[in-house]
């Protein structure tokens, strides 16, 4: 995997104190319908679309361009899907080339040492779920702590405020990763 500027990081997670968000380490996560409205919650991002893109890269290939807040999804014809994205915050960007080497359906979120330095409090691990700061499903990316992932925390998408993962709505993470293959090419430009 090539990436320029390697930052020790994991999935970001907006774990607000005593919001009550966390499942505690042990116990399963609660009940709970889940609901794709999370759109209604952001304002400015009206959802994926398929767009018109001319550049020269194979379909399938993933390209993320953390400036504009788009990850692209390219289909054969000079066409790509276009979903809005959260990106890595001041600190945290990164940019380079790299392939999906796991995938994950409600994945288990374990922060690393760093980030219980950055945030004292967290949980040693958490179960997937709804509460789940990675979402639905998990996009890993080479042998780094990167992820592409959805959120429990939608309005986030647009935002720069990740510790250098790419977060998505989980309804979009859900059908990226129905679309990807281990191996996918990852670009994710600065």
């Amino acid at each position: 995997m090539r990436i320029r500027r390697p930052l020790t990081c994991i999935a970001f997670a907006v774990m607000l104190a005593g919001t009550g968000h966390a499942t505690p380490v042990g116990s399963q996560p609660a009940k709970v319908s889940f609901n794709f409205t999370s759109q209604s919650l952001i304002p400015t991002y009206k959802g994926k679309k398929t767009v018109d893109f001319t550049e020269s890269h194979k379909p399938g290939t993933v390209i993320v361009r953390t400036r504009q807040r788009k990850l692209y999804y390219v289909l054969p014809g000079g066409k790509a899907i276009e979903y809005g994205v959260g990106v890595g915050r001041e600190g945290f960007q990164w940019g380079g080339t790299t392939r999906v080497t796991r995938k994950a359906v409600w994945p288990t979120w374990t922060p690393p040492p760093e980030m219980h330095e950055r945030q004292p409090g967290l949980p040693v691990s958490m179960p997937g779920g709804p509460d789940n700061p990675l979402g639905a499903r998990a996009l890993y990316l080479g042998s780094s702590l990167y992820r592409i992932h959805g959120t429990a925390y939608p309005y986030t998408i647009g935002q720069a405020v990740s510790s250098g993962c790419i977060r998505m709505l989980n309804e979009e993470v859900i059908d990226l990763y129905e679309r990807t293959r281990i191996g996918t090419v990852v670009i994710v430009e600065q």
